[in-house]
């Protein structure tokens, strides 16, 4: 069931549309969000009501849109004949595709999101991404295993994020290349740390660190579910 849209949601959905088309000119900037509230008829006050921090909550309201277009695209497609690496890289390719249109948009937010005063919204979007790919994608793990595909994922998305901004090859063939790439390579760390985790020394270290970490549990996980560890 689609979730019902607020006030506050709409009137920023209208903020967005309205700058998205001088983003291109002006950046996620203060010039940009006044532009915007003018011409969706939002009066100034409003407008920052909606968006306290002006252009940087439309930019991560356009970062959380893509996210959600991923989503729906991903629903979309069956996914039961792919290998789960081609599953994540299917699921970075929709949400790279889902912005396509506003790829100058995408570039002034990520160098928005760069700024060193933005760098923890920055680093909390592409966790956001990372974690809405994994969910939709089914993943149940409630350990120390879901923050860490999470923090690869976000690493993987975010390296592909800038070599699809720079990449003029036909139908951003070379980014999908780069996108199995990187998976490829994240595959094969994960074969290594599973035969560590098996060798004595894996064994080893479960009776040690590993017995700490196995305590580590996913955001609203209860704190009585058996630890794992790998």
């Amino acid at each position: 069931m689609t979730e019902p849209v607020s006030d506050t949601e709409s009137l920023r959905d209208r903020l967005l549309e309205a700058a998205l088309p001088h983003v291109a000119f002006d950046g996620w900037s203060e010039v940009t969000f006044r532009a915007a509230a003018a011409e969706a008829g939002i009066a100034p006050g409003l407008a920052r009501a909606v968006a306290p921090r002006g252009a940087l909550d439309l930019a991560l309201a356009f970062h959380a849109r893509g996210d959600s277009a991923m989503r729906a695209a991903l629903a979309r497609h069956p996914l039961s004949s792919l290998r789960f690496r081609e599953r994540v890289a299917l699921a970075i390719r929709l949400r790279l595709q889902a912005v396509e249109d506003d790829k100058e948009a995408v570039r002034r937010g990520a160098t928005l999101l760069s700024l060193p005063q933005n760098a923890v919204e920055g680093a909390a979007a592409l966790w956001a991404t990372a974690d809405a790919i994994w969910t939709a994608l089914g993943d149940s793990s409630d350990d120390l295993n879901w923050y860490t595909k999470r923090a690869t994922l976000s690493a993987v998305y975010g390296a592909s994020v800038l070599y699809w901004l720079g990449d003029t090859s036909p139908g951003h063939q070379a980014t999908w290349e780069f996108v199995d790439r990187r998976i490829g390579d994240v595959m094969r760390f994960e074969e290594v740390k599973a035969r560590v985790n098996r060798s004595p020394l894996g064994r080893m270290m479960e009776r040690g660190p590993g017995r700490l970490a196995a305590r580590i549990r996913a955001p609203g996980t209860p704190s009585d579910l058996p630890g794992r560890w790998g």
